[in-house]
């Protein structure tokens, strides 16, 4: 061989030993690897187990006596026995043919306890959780349960809460667990921002809300924190009141809650989208059921072409032509509106569509959460009965009867199929509230001086709807002491029936030179006539006292004086569709009513009474005109009409003039005497001042006008002069921090020279 040859067979014969050689040790060390994946087990032992079995241990494990040892199934054996959260720590190792299995048990929960929870109870706090007594310790389940108890805190208001648990190890593999709570300051609302809003001030729409901003006399509330489902209802009431106000594109962009940096309150703001005002146009109604016309539904109807869209009066309207369509016997009815919305003309047609529904029975009605109310309470407030036709309509009346208890916090109403296709259950789910109040007042007006008051009520009397009420009040003038209680539904019946016992005792030495007082009971029951439409009879019992008269009282107070015993039966009607009953801004109100008095006792009379009043929103709903008119009269059956029965004119029913300040008097002494016939009409503007809506400030101007006169007693040293008074003034309405304060000041402007005015007049009430 040539020396290049020679050289390349010795480069090829060191290449062939160096792969020999790393084949060899590549074999080598392989060999005890595949001897130990491939060793079958003698033995699984399990070490440092101490409540568990060994067996049930080794249940868990995908290895076992008589296989192959392999690291594969180790590794998922360990992970079924951490997923098991029964241990802390857990190991498998080989030992020849021996697998042994070590174990940590995590420790057992011995005792669970709460440190530092003054504002939310243990009970609470322990239903929220998941970890017990007995159950087995895992730091995921505490910091689960951490988190549940901060969101409790959370539920309630208070934002800064920390949560920190402990644990105190005890012999025999125990822990006693405790969570050791920071409650921090409640996490009030600081401000409630509204954009967007152009035709409603803010003062408004937070009249229409749920959430309220913090204030410190809000002490007894919980509205004004924090609550993401409280912030979902408001939404919604958002677009109901400006549905009904006729934004029919009315939608809430965002409603965001800002917590600030030191986490002590919440900015809320509400950016919405007003869209423009709709009105009414062509209103139809179109009927599937040939043997109803169309025309004959028309009555039913309460949309009326031309006015402003509202969404209520179209719900109203379905229920109405439902329910006369049940009493015709056609149970399985749809009622649904056709909408039309004309964009350029701002107007939406409705069609209200009559269809055949689908013919499905009430199986079932099941009610939960009532821990307190009895069932029965909410069932006779359900439209709706186990064995009736289903109509969805009946359905939503009856979830808005029961939220119109003021029982619950919350209501809902749902459905699912029954036992058969023709059949559905009804589930009622409701999260009672407290229906006890508490109030102690204070106040101060012109008229009555300082007075206080205690209250104590209970709107549903151990669960069965029924209200109790005491109270007490204490002025400079007068003091009183009543009783009332109402049965909603007596005999079963949508008839209320309650009663009355009171005590009074007013003094008028400066009036009228006596003091009176009135003791007696009320038995009385109210109904509904129709919608809107309420009837109430009562009859009333009353020992009347007229003493402590003055030394120079005149004749016919003197001839009044002692005690009479006035038996009375009487009813009133009332017929309301006012939008808001504090500050209405659309809607009228008449009441009429008559009391006789003769079924037994010392007076005999007839008395009837009747008031009309009207509000017109003027601009928006910023600037509302009211009118209205009061008045009454009685005469004796056969005598004269007694001092106490008359009726007094001035003060708060006829402002500019003082209390009992008009109508007959005796000229000697200035006594007011009263008189048996009056009325007072009223024209009053109400508007906005200026000042922020926060500050919950109104002004108003009004012209008051009426006459009190006619008296039985001719004694020649009384004057009555039936002539018309007036009296125009301005006045204010504040909603302060301690209670809503009105003052009014007021010229007569046709007046006679024994009148008695009063320029300025100041009332206000609180309570707390």
């Amino acid at each position: 061989l040539s020396a290049q040859g020679g050289g390349n067979l010795r480069v090829f014969l060191l290449l062939a030993v160096f792969a020999f050689a790393t084949l060899s040790t590549v074999l080598t060390a392989s060999q005890p690897v595949f001897a130990q994946s491939s060793a079958i087990i003698s033995e699984v032992r399990v070490e440092g187990n101490q409540r568990i079995e060994a067996d049930t241990i080794r249940s868990y494990l995908l290895i076992s006596v008589g296989t192959p040892y392999d690291r594969s199934r180790v590794d998922r054996s360990l992970k079924a026995l951490f997923n098991t959260g029964l241990f802390a720590d857990v190991t498998i190792r080989q030992e020849g043919d021996a697998v042994i299995v070590n174990v940590v048990e995590n420790p057992i929960i011995n005792r669970l306890a709460f440190e530092g929870n003054q504002r939310i109870e243990d009970e609470t706090l322990t239903a929220e959780i998941q970890l017990r007594p007995r159950i087995v310790y895992t730091r995921a389940r505490v910091q689960n349960d951490v988190q549940r108890i901060i969101t409790v805190y959370r539920r309630s208001g208070r934002f800064a809460a920390t949560v920190e648990p402990k644990v105190i190890l005890l012999p025999e593999n125990r822990v006693d667990l405790v969570f050791e709570i920071n409650e921090g300051e409640e996490t009030g609302i600081k401000k409630i921002r509204f954009f967007g809003n152009d035709n409603f001030s803010d003062s408004q729409l937070l009249g229409e809300i749920s959430t309220e901003e913090t204030r410190w006399y809000n002490f007894l509330s919980d509205s004004d924190t924090y609550d993401p489902d409280r912030l979902t209802f408001d939404r919604e009431l958002l677009r109901k009141f400006y549905l009904s106000k006729g934004y029919a594109d009315f939608r809430v962009v965002s409603a965001i809650a800002e917590l600030t940096p030191d986490r002590d309150g919440f900015f809320i703001t509400f950016a919405v989208e007003e869209g423009p005002k709709y009105k009414f146009g062509a209103i139809d109604v179109k009927s599937e059921i040939k043997d109803i016309s169309p025309e004959a539904l028309f009555e039913q109807v309460t949309t009326i072409e031309g006015e402003t869209y509202n969404a209520d009066k179209i719900e109203d309207t379905i229920q109405k032509i439902t329910f006369e369509l049940g009493k015709l016997g056609y149970a399985f009815v749809n009622v649904r509106p056709r909408i039309d919305r004309d964009r350029e003309n701002l107007t939406i047609a409705v069609t209200y569509e009559v269809n055949k529904g689908p013919r499905v029975y009430v199986e079932r009605i099941n009610i939960t959460g009532n821990v307190r109310t009895l069932d029965y309470v909410i069932r006779r407030e359900m439209k709706l009965a186990e064995g009736d036709a289903f109509n969805t309509a009946l359905l939503r009346l009856s979830q808005s009867r029961v939220r119109g208890l003021d029982f619950f916090e919350k209501v809902e109403v749902t459905q699912e199929e029954g036992t058969a296709p023709d059949k559905t259950i009804i589930n009622v789910d409701v999260q009672e509230k407290s229906t006890g109040e508490l109030s102690v007042g204070a106040g101060f007006s012109t008229t009555e001086s300082v007075s206080a008051n205690l209250q104590i009520r209970e709107r549903n009397l151990l669960g069965r709807g029924q209200d109790l009420r005491f109270g007490i009040s204490v002025g400079a003038q007068s003091q009183t002491v009543d009783i009332g209680f109402t049965e909603p539904y007596f005999l079963d019946r949508d008839l209320s029936a309650g009663f009355d016992i009171f005590r009074t005792v007013r003094d008028y030495q400066d009036e009228s030179g006596y003091d009176l007082e009135r003791t007696g009971f009320v038995l009385r029951s109210g109904f509904p006539i129709r919608e809107n439409v309420r009837g109430d009879v009562f009859y009333s019992l009353v020992n009347e006292k007229i003493d402590n008269l003055a030394s120079n009282a005149p004749v016919s107070i003197q001839k009044a004086s002692g005690e009479y015993l006035i038996s009375s039966v009487g009813y009133t009607i009332t017929i309301s569709d006012l939008d808001d009953t504090l500050f209405p801004t659309t809607g009228s109100k008449y009441t009429f009513g008559q009391t006789l008095s003769g079924l037994g006792g010392d007076v005999r009379s007839l008395a009837t009474n009747a008031s009309y009043i009207r509000f017109f929103p003027v601009y928006e709903n910023d600037v509302v005109l009211s009118t209205g008119i009061t008045g009454g009269y009685i005469f004796g059956l056969g005598e004269d009409v007694i001092l106490a029965q008359r009726y007094n004119v001035g003060g708060r029913n006829f402002r500019g003039f003082d209390n009992r300040g008009i109508g007959p008097r005796d000229i000697a002494s200035g006594d007011a005497l009263g008189g048996n016939a009056y009325f007072v009409a009223t024209a009053e503007l109400r508007f906005p001042v200026g000042l922020p809506d926060e500050y919950g400030v109104l002004g108003r101007t009004f012209l008051d006008v009426g006459t009190l006169t006619t008296i039985d007693d001719n004694d020649p040293g009384i004057v009555d002069d039936p002539s018309i008074r007036a009296a125009v003034g301005v006045g204010l309405n504040w909603v302060s921090p301690f209670g809503p304060i009105q003052i009014n000041v007021a010229v007569p402007l046709l007046k006679e020279d024994y009148d008695k005015e009063e320029i300025f007049q100041l009332d206000f009430g609180t309570r707390f």
